[in-house]
């Protein structure tokens, strides 16, 4: 059967939640042709958790949803920083905004909304932004290290957010707010009267209601003045004042629109084979802002789509919020504000800081808000969703049940009941995982079922159904370690089975220790197949199809989808020849940027995918393993030659460690640095091996790390011999290549064996420093001539066939 061309336009949540519920379906996969076009130069993240970024409780990487290795196993043809345009319904081609046109069968909208910005004047100078994307978050915080003053405009949830994340950066953060309480569309006056308590206690000061005048400033904000003729400083202004659905591709392509993308039950426009999901559409006139209506709806139109039974199609959406703000619970859903039709059961602790809420009409639940303590939301979602007749209950046992002290709250749910309100994951969803999968710990169950993958307030319910359902087999406190979510077994396990059981290839290791996916995921294979060369170095056939896609491909992909080619230097040292060739080759190739790189080499970017081969050839030099799991560089000072403080021939040392060590596979990227005195030049004090040079000797650090993640690296020894350097260098790269997992940088190994194992290993006993020597030796003879792997073979040529229909970033 040949495939439709599906195209999705926007790479957020709700859209490509919408393509894994189609590859989830028995022909989804076999059925189209898919190609996501997203505006931002990023994969898919987990928008929600971007306070959470900000507030410096995660990092980006962990945001996101999908890696890029998820769009390539599922043959996904991405396009990140550009944006469709327009669509001709007619034809059906769409076009972007890169010059790009491209015929499809079917198109998903999934554009999602527009931060709403107050036409005030002063509202474009420098300092004024959203906070609605990455870039926001990264602009807040580049900010926050220069300024001190926030002003945030808009008590809302994401207000509040951001409100939250400055405090937690240094900056004194002032929240105005138009109305008279916080979180109106959540919360009632007393819950917000609560709220606004406990965030003045953490910091937060309030400006309500005030109604913003104008921003005012030379070149950037300098403070914020209100229609009362008050004003407040400001070093940085943030708008959190509301959303508007993005409907500029539906408009330009004459699709109706009202607030948003009108839709029908099954979310098709009134254009045929056009379809829209997520904040963008507008379905019985109502856009939703929240991913459980916005996943709902990708179900039914996945089902649809595919052409399997969608039913009814989607009707709508009881609205529910269960969140965390600052540190505090909070739930709210359908009706609570009274308008004379509704009584209401309450309980207000103002010592405690709890205050609940029930509205009932015609003895049926039909609203509540919880603050401070949440445990009831799901019984109450549930009643509210079902039409429950609460007659024969007294008042205060609809929020809390007669058995409540002796029964836990996940064990009186019942099995059809929601604990995943943004993934819509039942109790009895769970409780199947847990037994049918044999599964131990909430991330287990997250990565099973989707629980928990969105906002997160639902695990500590996830790990009580663990604790309900293992009984004593459960330890809460247990940090599974599993290599990932295919297997229980730990990186360790994984390793000791290898060697014991003498396992030499990636799917003999799944087969043999019983993978959970018999095709394993893009964590475990990279992993296993470093693993089996690690063990096996002298008989062990390289899996290419296992590495990475960089490592692929021999360069670093992209934002825009073309590639970086960086040739190696030794120890920063060139000559006349390769210049000429790396400047003709750039010439000839129109390469757009020559960039020399913090690793003392040329970088040459935006090469075309298909111009790789020919690059590399031309150079004519051996690749700098940019991309690689493996050493990258050795920066290097001038040294003792030509430097009036040098002690050392750090030039000479830092070419004989590179070519030592190069092509050596690593669990993580390696990179060194030689000073040839203590004034440190090339940084050695920040890399994961440091040689210093002193009077008369070498000093050896390790473990150091000049990332996001600063670490000064640890002395190791000193010595008083290059050859010695290179000696314990080796044991040390065999020691963390053995004992390491992968993906573990040096730093963070170091610090989770401790430096006294490293010296006890690799210093104190000259045995096993001289047979971790020899090991790595070894290990050198099998490593192919640094250009091999590129000129002697076809594989670059191969594996452009095999990927011309993806184009993916990193």
């Amino acid at each position: 059967m040949e495939k439709k061309k599906l195209v999705l336009i926007g790479n957020g949540m709700a859209g490509v939640r919408c393509i894994e519920e189609i590859l989830k379906l028995a022909n989804g996969k076999d059925q189209f042709e898919i190609t996501i076009f997203g505006s931002e130069p990023h994969v898919n993240y987990n928008r929600i958790m971007l306070s959470a970024v900000l507030a410096g409780d995660t990092t980006i990487k962990d945001i996101e949803i999908n890696s890029i290795e998820w769009y390539t196993e599922n043959e996904i043809e991405l396009f990140t920083n550009e944006t469709v345009t327009r669509l001709d319904t007619e034809q059906k081609v769409l076009y972007t905004n890169k010059d790009r046109e491209m015929k499809y069968d079917y198109v998903i909208m999934a554009t999602g909304s527009n931060p709403f910005i107050l036409p005030v004047p002063g509202a474009d100078l420098e300092g004024v932004i959203a906070f609605r994307d990455i870039k926001d978050c990264e602009t807040m915080i580049d900010a926050a290290k220069n300024y001190k003053k926030a002003v945030v405009i808009g008590g809302g949830l994401l207000g509040l957010e951001a409100a939250r994340g400055l405090l937690n950066l240094g900056m004194e953060v002032d929240v105005v707010h138009l109305q008279d309480h916080l979180m109106e569309r959540q919360l009632d006056q007393d819950a917000a009267k609560l709220l606004r308590v406990e965030l003045e206690k953490q910091g937060m000061n309030f400006l309500m209601p005030k109604l913003t005048d104008k921003i005012v400033g030379t070149d950037r904000v300098e403070k914020v003045i209100f229609k009362d003729g008050s004003e407040t400083e400001a070093d940085l202004v943030v708008m959190a004042v509301g959303i508007r659905p993005n409907t500029l591709v539906a408009s330009e392509s004459g699709i109706e629109v009202n607030r948003g993308v009108v839709v029908n039950n099954y979310m098709q426009t009134n254009a045929q084979d056009v379809y829209a999901v997520g904040e963008c559409a507008e379905h019985r006139e109502v856009v939703y802002g929240l991913v459980a209506p916005l996943y709902e709806q990708g179900k039914v139109l996945a089902n649809h789509i595919v052409g399997e039974n969608a039913g009814a199609g989607y009707q709508g959406t009881v609205l529910s919020t269960k969140l965390k703000v600052s540190g505090v619970n909070v739930f709210s859903a359908g009706e609570f504000v009274d308008d004379g039709s509704t009584r209401s059961v309450r309980v207000y602790d103002e010592f405690e800081g709890i205050y609940k809420k029930v509205m009932i009409r015609n003895n049926k639940v039909v609203g509540a808000v919880l603050f401070g303590d949440t445990k009831e939301s799901t019984k109450l979602l549930s009643m509210i969703n079902e039409g429950a007749d609460v007659s024969d209950m007294a008042p205060i046992n609809i929020l809390q049940s007669n058995d409540a002290v002796s029964e836990s709250l996940t064990a009186s749910l019942a099995a059809n009941d929601n604990v995943c309100g943004c993934n819509g994951v039942t109790k009895g969803t769970i409780v199947s995982a847990i037994r049918d999968q044999s599964l131990c710990s909430v991330e287990e169950v997250s990565g099973c079922t989707s629980a928990g993958r969105s906002c997160g307030t639902c695990k500590p319910m996830i790990s009580e159904l663990l604790a309900d359902t293992l009984g004593d087999e459960f330890d809460a406190t247990a940090k599974t370690e599993a290599l990932c979510g295919c297997t229980d077994l730990t990186h360790e396990e994984v390793v000791a089975e290898i060697r014991e059981k003498g396992l030499t290839h990636t799917r003999e290791v799944m087969n043999v220790l019983g993978w959970k996916n018999e095709d394993g995921c893009s964590k475990c294979r990279p992993a296993i197949n470093y693993y089996l060369g690690m063990v096996h170095p002298t008989n062990f056939e390289d899996e290419r199809e296992s590495r990475f896609v960089n490592e692929r491909m021999h360069a670093n992909i992209q934002k825009d989808g073309t590639y970086s080619v960086v040739p190696r230097m030794y120890g920063g040292v060139t000559n006349p020849t390769e210049l000429k060739r790396i400047a003709e080759v750039a010439e000839r190739y129109n390469v757009p940027l020559v960039k020399l790189t913090g690793g003392q080499r040329i970088d040459l970017l935006g090469i075309k995918k298909e111009d790789l081969p020919n690059v590399w050839k031309e150079i004519g030099m051996p690749s700098g393993h940019a991309y690689g799991k493996t050493l990258r560089t050795v920066k290097t000072c001038v040294g003792e030659s030509f430097c009036r403080f040098g002690t050392q021939d750090s030039i000479g040392m830092g070419i004989a460690l590179e070519k030592k060590f190069e092509g050596l596979n690593t669990p993580h990227k390696v990179k060194m640095a030689v000073s040839a005195c203590p004034r440190n030049c090339a940084e050695s004090g920040i890399k994961d091996v440091g040689i210093v040079g002193v009077e008369g000797a070498w000093e050896i650090y390790v473990g150091g790390n000049g990332g996001t993640e600063l670490r000064k690296g640890d002395l190791l020894c000193k010595v008083k011999t290059s050859e010695e350097v290179l000696q314990i260098t080796a044991a040390y790269l065999q020691l963390y290549r053995e004992n390491a997992r992968y993906l573990e940088r040096t730093s963070h190994w170091i610090e989770r064996v401790g430096l006294d194992y490293v010296i006890d290993q690799v210093i104190s006993n000259e045995q096993n420093q001289k047979e971790l020597s020899e090991r790595m030796e070894i290990v050198l003879s099998t490593v192919k001539e640094p250009w091999s792997e590129i000129y002697e073979s076809n594989e670059l040529q191969t594996e452009l066939f095999k990927n011309k229909h993806v184009e993916v970033i990193q």
